[in-house]
């Protein structure tokens, strides 16, 4: 993972120095719309594209369904790097031009960093490690969370695990639970299970797993069509493509 980082950075670097600065033109704020659980990966890549653009973000990270809101209440954005089921709201997807396919990320399960690892290699056993674990933290109120539970349905233990769920209303409180020692098993998509603290145990057996799309799209009235065009553009680069990876994503095909 450190050579990893290093090879992104190195290749952003290459990245920054062919795009300079604006100089002279003018530089734009741009309101973004992001999924919440990629908090890190635009946290990572957003000073970059400033810095080579001259520009500067807006970033409002929520769940899906906030970002739906968002995106319906006529409050002015530029651009969305949102999970695809925004784009399942009718309202909400007319507010957006075409989209490109960013990236996408698969699901899996962690614990605390040096806990044992539960058996979760087969169907059978991840259901086991479900119905054993103690508690579980997730987002329920997202498309990852969302996915989830549809999953536990499909599992036939929705309601024990509703019994064991401690559920969280933003990305960023999933990994602390973990860590704080208040939940013993994270279920969630997996860039947000590559942080300090925790231990990936793998990924959802073949049979249970499905990957979470995350489209970028400009807005319909961005009345900064270029430098969103630019971030889009940026973000769907080789570099930037390094850091996705680096981050447990798989870079889309645009």
């Amino acid at each position: 993972m450190k050579m990893s980082l290093i090879v992104a950075a190195a290749s952003m670097l290459g990245l920054t120095t062919a795009l300079s600065p604006m100089s002279g033109a003018h530089a734009a704020e741009l309101r973004v719309l992001a999924g919440g659980s990629l908090r890190s990966l635009l946290t990572d890549l957003g000073p970059k594209f400033e810095q080579a653009s001259g520009h500067k973000l807006v970033i409002h990270f929520d769940t899906t369904p906030n970002l739906i809101k968002a995106a319906s209440s006529g409050e002015p954005f530029d651009v969305g790097v949102v999970p695809i089921d925004v784009f399942y709201d009718a309202d909400a997807k007319s507010h957006f031009t075409p989209p490109v396919e960013f990236a996408r990320v698969g699901y899996g399960v962690a614990v605390r960093s040096g806990a044992p690892k539960p058996d979760i290699s087969t169907p059978a056993a991840f259901k086991k490690t479900l119905l054993d674990a103690k508690s579980i933290t997730f987002l329920p109120a997202s498309a990852a969370g969302s996915y989830i539970l549809r999953l536990f349905e499909r599992l036939g233990i929705e309601d024990q695990m509703r019994a064991k769920t401690i559920a969280q209303d933003q990305p960023t409180g999933i990994v602390p639970a973990v860590v704080n020692g208040d939940a013993e098993l994270v279920v969630f998509v997996n860039n947000v299970l590559t942080a300090p603290g925790i231990d990936i145990v793998g990924p959802f057996p073949a049979k249970y797993q499905q990957e979470l799309v995350f489209p970028a799209a400009l807005a319909v009235d961005t009345k900064q069509k270029d430098a969103a065009k630019a971030f889009i553009d940026f973000i769907m680069s080789p570099a930037a493509a390094v850091i996705v990876k680096a981050k447990g994503m798989t870079p889309g095909q645009g």
